[in-house]
């Protein structure tokens, strides 16, 4: 997994199959609502976590693999947020690949793991159009529940103990990136009402995973980022009394749904440019502009 190369051509193609056109911003052009894109009535196969380590393995294609983890919120109020991933999915590889071509995508749907049956999804990490396929193949259970917050932590705990990165060994972190519109849990239960940890991803786990305790160590391994989204039911005040005892204003973003793209963009450009000697040394990496800033990418800090 993880070898090849994201085309535009090869996207065309997908969309075409799939009865979409793309258009000259090489986003796909007209209106789909959720149950046009993601048609899974249960879990993928493919997606399925229970028992799995994803790897992101460096190769003389992809000599310096740039890992990153984008896991979109599946409950009820966040369908509209996954299709806009959805329709410029396009526009975000084809941007990351103007100046890095060694990023590699794991796709996460995260749900509730207090109150669904299917609150974890997770892709293998790719490099090509294969993206778009698992992207589609996730299953929106549309649940949640009334606790006022969704399973955003099993993201940096399926990162930190279901994936193996070469990047680790070159002494880099990967990147995961969660969007939603609800406060962070403060706890991982170890059993919600439909499933349980060890159900969903296998092994024994005894007890509920601390938040706290949980980011300190996901941090040494990964950069944390989330997405607020604005269209959702709850407020960003809310979202960032929760988030920002962990995430500063420069991993911590208040979004618009036109703004997803560009900014999943601008986080992965600019964690780039820690990695510049890296690539110096590695070779095979094209020249990551250090100024996103004056890239005309529009967010909104705290």
């Amino acid at each position: 997994m993880g070898s090849g190369a994201w085309t535009s051509d090869d996207y065309e193609a997908f969309a075409k199959s799939r009865g979409r056109v793309v258009d000259s911003s090489g986003a796909v052009a007209g209106s789909y609502n959720n149950q046009d894109i993601f048609r899974s009535r249960d879990i993928s196969a493919a997606l399925n976590p229970r028992g799995v380590i994803r790897e992101c393995c460096d190769s003389p294609e992809h000599p310096a693999t740039v890992p990153v983890i984008l896991a979109l919120d599946v409950t009820g109020s966040m369908g509209k947020a996954a299709v806009e991933v959805a329709m410029k999915l396009n526009v975000i590889m084809t941007n990351l690949y103007d100046q890095v071509k060694d990023v590699e995508f794991m796709i996460m749907g995260i749900g509730d793991m207090a109150c669904d049956k299917r609150p974890l999804q997770m892709s293998q990490f790719e490099s090509d159009i294969r993206i778009a396929d698992q992207l589609e193949q996730l299953y929106f259970e549309f649940g949640g529940g009334g606790n006022g917050w969704e399973s955003y932590s099993l993201a940096w705990y399926t990162g930190l103990h279901h994936t193996r990165l070469d990047c680790w060994q070159r002494g880099k972190k990967g990147i995961i990136i969660t969007m939603g519109d609800e406060m962070l849990n403060p706890y991982i239960p170890v059993r919600g009402m439909m499933t349980s940890i060890q159900n969903v991803l296998g092994g024994k786990i005894d007890k509920d995973i601390d938040t706290a305790s949980l980011y300190a160590e996901a941090s040494r391994m990964f950069e944390i980022f989330h997405l607020h989204i604005q269209e959702g039911l709850h407020s960003f005040e809310d979202t960032k009394y929760s988030f920002s005892k962990y995430l500063d204003n420069q991993h911590l973003f208040s979004v618009d749904m036109e703004m997803i793209s560009a900014i999943i963009t601008k986080i992965v450009l600019r964690n780039m440019e820690q990695k510049m000697a890296m690539a110096a040394d590695i070779g095979g990496i094209h020249q990551v502009s250090t100024d996103i800033d004056s890239q005309n990418i529009p967010i909104i800090g705290w």
